[in-house]
């Protein structure tokens, strides 16, 4: 069995990072704190460093200098990432197709043998229905549209009890509707399970809508952090340019 902590949530800070491939600097200097239970969004343009970022934060990749820490520990220097229960949600909900949906959500409780199959389906189910997916359990994969697999996403992750959830473009190739829908349901899992949230995403109205602050990233640097409403009225030119963006029909037309 992991050794956890017992706390609902933890706090995230982040020193200085620096990350680079080959002649390219990914990340130049990243500083930002996390506070327990906050849902904390990482913005910017593609090609800013954003899932980079999401990866060093969760301990799949190494910076090349500065640390990241979980409650005062570095997370490179300790036990830590199996101390604290940590779960990410893939950009592209990392499903596996020969499995069920039950399966797919009850794979890392099963694989560990963290609890007995009677167990596991209980948990599968009211994991399930906490994101709106009840009666699904035995279902394909194959069968669900985007916005429902990337729920079955959610439950999955959601089995561990996590203290800390990283997002990894949650709303990306879905639908308007479906966005919101998503969206909705991230601000229900905090309000329900109370865990600190970590979300990368260039999807605007996700930010502002659940965000309690945001960090506009650019070129592997940070250029403003604040809530939504302080973000919204930035002088920052690159700033302004990324939340209004929009397509000027106009400018082409022949």
């Amino acid at each position: 069995m992991m050794n956890v902590d017992a706390r609902q949530n933890v706090r995230v800070e982040v020193r200085g990072l620096r990350k680079r491939f080959g002649e390219n600097e990914v990340l130049n200097g990243i500083s930002f704190n996390v506070e327990p239970g906050e849902i904390f969004i990482i913005m910017g343009p593609s090609g800013s460093g954003k899932s980079v970022l999401l990866r060093q934060i969760i301990g799949l990749e190494e910076p090349d200098a500065g640390e990241i820490l979980i409650e005062n520990e570095p997370i490179h220097s300790s036990d830590v990432l199996q101390k604290y229960r940590m779960a990410m949600v893939f950009q592209s909900s990392a499903l596996l197709k020969s499995l069920t949906v039950g399966e797919n959500v009850g794979l890392y409780l099963s694989e560990h043998q963290l609890k007995t199959p009677e167990e596991i389906d209980r948990i599968v189910r009211e994991k399930l229905e906490l994101v709106g997916l009840k009666g699904i359990k035995d279902r394909s994969t194959s069968e669900l549209s985007g916005g429902m697999q990337k729920r079955v996403a959610l439950a999955r992750a959601l089995v561990i009890e996590p203290q800390l959830i990283l997002y990894d473009e949650p709303t990306s190739e879905l639908d308007p509707f479906m966005s919101v829908v998503i969206a909705e349901e991230i601000l229900k899992l905090r309000n329900r399970i109370h865990a600190t949230s970590i979300i990368v995403s260039h999807d605007r109205d996700l930010a502002f809508g659940i965000g309690d602050r945001i960090a506009m990233l650019s070129d592997g640097k940070i250029m403003q952090i604040g809530t939504p409403k302080e973000i919204k009225e930035s002088r920052d030119p690159q700033i302004q340019r990324f939340i209004h963006a929009e397509l000027n029909a106009n400018s082409t037309k022949p």
